[in-house]
């Protein structure tokens, strides 16, 4: 029996000094691209949405391991709605935010006031395209916020999950420049070079475009993070990601294109994770351009584009071709039946000819290495194009067009940054949404009148069947064609378990606890 005994508190030593090992030992992380300022009221970047879950908390949580939505307590640790445009949250006591400050429910009520009520230019942009519903958030107690919209509201529980309303400390931004009684711009540039959340993570330094180091936050409300330190570094070039993680200078490494799958996996040291991540790869029109206002024109630029062979070719058939806008992660929303993207090359050039096209170059523009693959699918667009008589100058530029009027195509992707068409589709193309913030897209009063059956209705048939009306709209008058869903890949030592998750926005790198453990070196 002693001897039993003796075994078992043995055993529960050894248990108990691998988890603090564990918990002592450091992450190293090779990432493509660093963000040049953090702030997750701002952002709404593919760079920046691999930071913020590990430093930042929602009102409310998500389970990340399921596509579908199932809520759980974040910030928040209950929540009603009391009626369509009214809704209340408890807030969670005894929180801390990484400065050390007590989180209050005037914090909550801060970070979102910052967005609806701003006139900070980048969040007036995310007033419009995230949360252009949202009118007033209320502190009616020391642990209740309320929440009122304009109009009924069938997504709160999504909404008070985005990345766009994490909480922030109000006093600690407010004191970072000029008058520590008013938010001021100046303080909100501030803040995104030396950001503050209530994560498990706290971010101990930040170099813009280079290096981001996180260390654990004792003093977080939930399970402690796995690691004592995680260290995120920019190496730009694919070449430079795969030796770091051959030479063990990294465990792991983000945007591995699909012929280095094999060479990884080959190695007995490493393993590869990847997923069909929620985020179309798409060609963006300026139906503003009067070069490119034919619907005609752009419907046969679409219709020329064979995208189960730019999967087949660049995704070696791992990425998934769209019927329609729509992601698995939409739940009761998600419409594969709809037909509304096709090829057809002999219907391009019938519509090339009643758009009267005489041959003019569509200049398509396309930064060389932001996307995996992205150059690669330019170039053989390029090719489509040519098959149907359509002549492409391919313009290969790091600088953002989007805004330029004088842009006619170019490659772009189109995230999903909530669980619902109004999160992918709708950030981009609603009335109110990026495109038309830029001034590339217009929706004319139809188009308004579908928009706003589908985003206010309470009705989940009616908000199907207004989605499907708009899917349509697009087909007739295109703004936008989604190519794939990008299978995205990772590299790493096979001593990390570690995935991404399908209920996560795109490219989150998600280090909180269960998330992840690193065998010993």
């Amino acid at each position: 029996m002693r001897k039993t005994l003796k075994t078992l508190a043995l055993a529960a030593l050894s248990a108990t000094a691998l988890i603090s090992f564990v918990q002592a030992q450091e992450l190293k992380v090779g990432v493509q691209n660093m963000a040049p300022w953090l702030d997750p009221g701002r952002d709404f970047s593919n760079v920046g949405s691999q930071f913020y879950f590990n430093a930042f908390d929602p009102l409310i949580g998500k389970d990340a391991t399921k596509a579908e939505s199932v809520w759980q307590p974040g910030i928040a640790t209950s929540w009603k709605q009391v009626s369509p445009t009214v809704f209340e949250l408890k807030i969670r006591q005894g929180v801390i935010f990484h400065n050390g400050d007590p989180m209050m429910v005037e914090d909550v009520v801060f970070s979102f006031d910052r967005i609806i009520n701003s006139t900070f230019a980048p969040y007036t942009v995310r007033k419009r395209d995230t949360l252009p519903n949202m009118a007033k958030v209320e502190a009616v107690d020391v642990e209740t916020v309320r929440i009122t919209a304009t109009k009924p509201e069938p997504l709160f529980e999504t909404l008070l999950n985005v990345q766009q309303g994490m909480i922030v400390p109000k006093k600690y931004v407010m004191g970072l420049t000029g008058d520590p009684n008013v938010a001021e711009a100046a303080d909100f540039e501030a803040f995104a070079l030396k950001p503050v959340g209530t994560g498990p993570y706290k971010i101990t330094e930040f170099v813009p475009n280079q290096r981001l180091v996180y260390a654990r936050h004792d003093g977080f409300w939930g399970e402690k993070a796995p690691f004592q330190k995680v260290t995120v570094t920019r190496i730009p070039e694919l070449s430079g990601r795969l030796t770091a993680l051959k030479n063990a200078e990294v465990d792991l490494i983000t945007n591995v294109p699909p012929d280095q799958l094999e060479p990884i996996a080959a190695d007995a040291k490493l393993k590869v994770e990847g997923m069909q991540t929620p985020l179309f790869h798409v060609v963006i029109f300026n139906t503003q351009n009067p070069k490119m206002a034919n619907p005609k024109l752009r419907q046969a630029l679409s219709y020329a584009i064979d995208r189960k062979t730019l999967n087949e070719a660049l995704w070696f058939g791992k990425a998934k071709v769209p019927t329609s806008h729509s992601f698995a992660q939409f739940g009761p929303l998600y419409m594969p039946e709809l037909n509304t993207f096709e090829y057809d090359p002999a219907k391009a050039k019938a519509l090339l000819k009643e758009a009267g096209y005489d041959g003019s170059p569509i200049r398509y523009d396309i930064q060389a290495a932001y996307y995996t693959n992205g150059l690669l699918a330019a170039q053989a667009i390029q090719e489509m194009w040519g098959a149907v008589g359509v002549k492409m100058q391919l313009n290969v530029t790091e600088q953002w067009t989007g805004s330029d009027p004088s842009m006619m195509a170019r490659g772009w992707s189109n995230p999903m940054y909530f669980p619902d068409p109004a999160g992918a589709f709708g950030i981009m193309w609603a009335p109110t949404g990026n495109s038309a913030s830029e001034g590339r897209f217009k929706a004319d009063d139809a188009y308004v009148a579908l928009w706003d059956k589908f985003r206010f209705s309470t009705d989940l048939a009616e908000r199907k069947q207004a989605y499907a009306a708009l899917m349509q709209a697009i087909k007739n008058d295109p703004p936008v064609l989604p190519l794939y869903q990008p299978y995205e890949s990772y590299g790493m030592k096979r001593s990390l378990a570690w995935r991404p998750l399908p209920g996560h926005i795109p490219y989150v790198l998600d280090f909180r606890a269960g998330r992840v453990t690193l065998a010993a070196r």
